[in-house]
């Protein structure tokens, strides 16, 4: 796979909510317009993105086929999620039952970026073998409204146009509250923002870890395993099989981090149970964990992830700038993660693509 260079085309899909092509957001659009050609990169809006919430919902073959579009476009080079949501599993059938999209994929391979909902498509990808990328959207991170990219985020967004042999994760010194008014009064308004000392914070473990990186959303992840979820999420999810087996587990690195609707205590330990009894937690190699969006519950989920994975006496890192909590770094799937829990260095030894 190809790193981004200055003149690529970008490709926008609305995989999940289909809010990006509501009248309301028409300056965010702008912004993210903005930034991503300042990158030096052609966005492109897929036919079906800027169609609607209601349009996108009630058409899930329309987003999957701007999804095959991007990728039967030679000129696009990447493929960009507009935002998370809730119900992007309706996409699968349209994928799966195409047998020549998934041959074409897997012969034509291009960056795809998304978070949130979208571990759903990085699942599906990661099935047929293409190695996508977790971190930003088009929304969150192209077109927020102060205006640019938070400095950190476009720090490592510009990673993608190098290919680099070695590339160090490091740790933002500044965290972002969520905004709690996103309407266009909020344009210029910069974020509350922290200084953050933590760092990176190894829960348990030492000396050196190195793995594979699997993993996504945690409340994403468990809606695919989740017996009271919905007759027709779970005859998809079951017909699919998109959760990786525990043989696919094996000596991988998973990486979580939460969803914006802050997970109480007793569903985060409810899921994070759902792993250990399907047995992940006695296959992995280490757990990486994304800083809680506003730090919420942020001392109760270590105390729930020591607790769960004490007896496998599985190396953990908490805090990462990845997820919902802002700034971004962006986590390849698939590709060779190396951590030194005595130095709290994180390493990617082959860069993004090697």
């Amino acid at each position: 796979m190809k790193h981004l260079k200055k003149g690529d085309q970008i490709a926008i899909v609305s995989l999940s909510s289909g809010i990006l092509g509501e009248k309301y957001l028409t300056k965010q659009r702008e912004l993210g317009i903005k930034n991503i050609k300042e990158l030096g990169l052609k966005p492109i809006f897929m036919p079906n993105s800027l169609k609607g919430i209601s349009f996108i919902e009630n058409n899930p073959e329309g987003r999957a086929n701007d999804l095959k579009m991007a990728f039967y476009n030679h000129s696009i080079k990447a493929i960009l999620c507009a935002i998370g949501g809730f119900d992007t599993y309706k996409v699968l059938p349209y994928l799966f039952e195409d047998k020549h999209f998934i041959s074409y994929v897997k012969r034509h391979p291009k960056i795809f970026l998304g978070y949130s909902d979208s571990t759903i498509n990085h699942l599906f990808f990661n099935k047929i073998g293409l190695k996508t990328y977790y971190g930003i959207n088009f929304l969150v991170d192209f077109a927020e409204h102060e205006g640019n990219i938070l400095p950190f985020t476009k720090k490592n967004i510009e990673n993608l146009f190098t290919k680099q042999k070695k590339l160090e994760i490091t740790s933002s010194n500044i965290w972002y509250e969520d905004r709690k008014d996103y309407s266009e009064a909020q344009i210029g308004i910069p974020r509350i923002s922290h200084i953050d000392n933590k760092g990176f914070q190894i829960l348990r473990g030492d000396g050196i870890i190195s793995g594979k990186l699997l993993g996504g959303c945690l409340e994403s992840l468990y809606s695919i395993i989740d017996i009271n979820a919905s007759i027709d999420k779970k005859e998809i999810f079951e017909k699919y099989s998109i959760f990786p087996k525990i043989k696919n587990w094996k000596n991988k690195i998973m990486f979580i981090e939460t969803a914006e609707t802050k997970s109480s205590i007793d569903l985060y330990k409810r899921m994070i149970k759902s792993f250990k009894e399907m047995g992940v937690f006695k296959v992995i190699k280490g757990l990486i964990v994304g800083k809680p969006i506003d730090e919420t519950y942020y001392e109760e989920y270590k105390e729930i992830l020591l607790e769960e994975t004490k007896e496998y006496n599985l190396p953990i890192i908490y805090n990462l700038n990845f997820g919902h909590a802002l700034p971004h770094i962006i986590l390849p799937y698939c590709r060779k993660i190396k951590i030194n829990l005595d130095t709290k260095k994180i390493i990617l030894p082959y860069g993004l693509f090697g």
